[in-house]
């Protein structure tokens, strides 16, 4: 009973935390793309502009509110369901998570009323600060959040007395070891997952013929917005995955898929593990990648799970899996970024019916890859 117990428990909170963290990783990036947006307008003064900007407001608004609701239930989850882990992380993570309510919430509210409602009640530049207000608190509130999700990961800067832990030096318990390159890691998934969303309900507007000017404007800068992006995150997610071997070894032991350490290792697309006997009864992979894309040389050693307790070793279904899933769709954004680049120089971004109904199966994309990773 009391494993099924744990097992609903967990699977609520997963199912909870998977869903919620759609709404703020789409808020961060779009609060951005209002600011990009109005910045536009300010400058060139085009109605075009101003369109975008209320048209997406909208959007943001709906997604800010409901990512605000779908987070009040990881914290009843929180204190019913783990209240042991409550108790023993409250000090810390309590802390953390009540100075992003104090600090980012409150700026977010006081300055949301004013970009909503603000237009022709306030100067444009005084709105233009509330939205460059709005969007700041959304970094805020990331920076407070992955400290603490950090923490749990590389905890650093604390004491443990009497069953709890406390926090002995701010700066290195919020700033951790993995904190530097998980934040920029989440934040470009919010760009990803905020610009996919631009440029697929673009390219339906393309595909029907409709408000081609505002539709041509929005798909034209979110293609943009993902080439320039995509290079960078696939060298954070390499530089992170190499800070997970140091801290946490299982994990990325898990999501490749091998239990023994394997020298000129394929990279695994398919496997059917035997946690019980230790070994995969079906494994499919690509000669020789799983060496280069791990250790960046054709002949490395990729590190097998057996090299941690059987009792320590993460599920390597559910690791793998969802790390693939993660891995192809970053693949996708990074074919999606090169065609883009052909189709403008070329005159054809707009026109190219095949890749605009790419675009618009690409929607979920940035989403579906930060829930996987």
């Amino acid at each position: 009973m009391n494993n099924f117990a744990e097992f609903l428990s967990r699977f609520q909170f997963g199912f909870t935390a998977s869903y919620h963290i759609m709404f703020p990783a789409l808020s961060i990036g779009l609060s951005w793309f209002l600011v990009l947006i109005h910045g536009m307008y300010l400058k060139t003064g085009k109605v075009e502009y101003f369109r975008i900007y209320k048209f997406w407001t909208s959007i943001f608004a709906l997604n800010f509110s409901i990512g605000v609701v779908t987070g009040i239930f990881m914290s009843f989850q929180f204190g019913l369901n783990w209240s042991k882990f409550s108790y023993a992380a409250g000090p810390v993570l309590g802390s953390i998570i009540g100075l992003e309510v104090m600090t980012a919430f409150f700026l977010e509210a006081g300055f949301l009323g004013i970009m909503l409602l603000g237009w022709n009640r306030v100067n444009k530049k005084v709105h233009f600060f509330a939205t460059l207000m709005v969007a700041v608190g959304t970094l805020i509130s990331a920076t407070w959040i992955l400290g603490a999700n950090s923490w749990l990961h590389t905890p650093a800067g604390y004491k443990f007395s009497n069953g709890q832990y406390f926090i002995t030096e701010w700066w290195h318990a919020v700033f951790n070891p993995s904190f530097y390159i998980r934040y920029p890691h989440m934040l470009l998934a919010s760009m990803f997952a905020s610009s996919f969303l631009v440029a697929g309900i673009s390219a339906w507007y393309l595909l029907k013929n409709r408000y081609l000017s505002f539709a041509k404007t929005t798909y034209s800068i979110s293609l943009a917005i993902i080439t320039v992006l995509i290079p960078v995150q696939l060298w954070v997610g390499d530089t992170l995955y190499a800070k997970m071997a140091v801290y946490q070894p299982a994990k990325t032991e898990a999501l490749e898929g091998f239990w023994e350490d394997t020298p000129t290792a394929p990279y695994l697309l398919f496997v059917n593990p035997d946690f019980k006997n230790q070994r995969n009864d079906v494994q499919v992979g690509i000669p020789y990648m799983g060496s280069i894309l791990i250790t960046h040389s054709l002949h490395g050693t990729v590190q097998g799970l057996k090299r941690t307790p059987p009792e320590n070793q993460p599920n390597m279904a559910l690791t793998f899996y969802f790390f693939r899933v993660m891995f192809l769709i970053a693949i996708l954004m990074f074919f999606t970024a090169l065609t883009s680049i052909a189709l403008r120089f070329t005159g054809n971004l707009f026109v190219k019916r095949w890749f605009l109904k790419m675009s618009i199966f690409m929607t979920p994309a940035g989403v579906i890859a930060t829930i996987a990773g």
